[in-house]
């Protein structure tokens, strides 16, 4: 089962995330999203657990707990629906 986790501080990493849910189960993955321009986090990320039981437990054990000096929220992550992609801007583009 797939798990979004929000209001991440910015010093969380990937691997933080796989070891604070590995406490509540079998971690398949685990990562944090990062900003492509930048490199800084986007303070949020995704958790994927391998049994749901770990994952609804690790839901109701973690939502809104303290993590890292932030109160994080996880919760079931939706599944992308296909053919929903984020506009793409062409950055070359200009008002003539």
């Amino acid at each position: 089962m797939n798990l979004f986790v929000a209001k991440l501080s910015a010093a969380t990493t990937s691997e933080d995330l796989n070891d604070l849910f590995s406490e509540y189960g079998d971690v398949v993955s685990a990562k944090v999203i990062m900003d492509r321009e930048t490199g800084k986090s986007k303070c949020f990320g995704f958790v994927e657990m391998k049994s749901a039981d770990s994952a609804n437990n690790a839901i109701k054990e973690l939502n809104e707990c303290t993590y890292d000096n932030s109160d994080i929220v996880v919760k079931k992550a939706r599944p992308k629906e296909e053919g929903q992609r984020k506009p793409q801007f062409n950055r070359n583009y200009r008002n003539n």
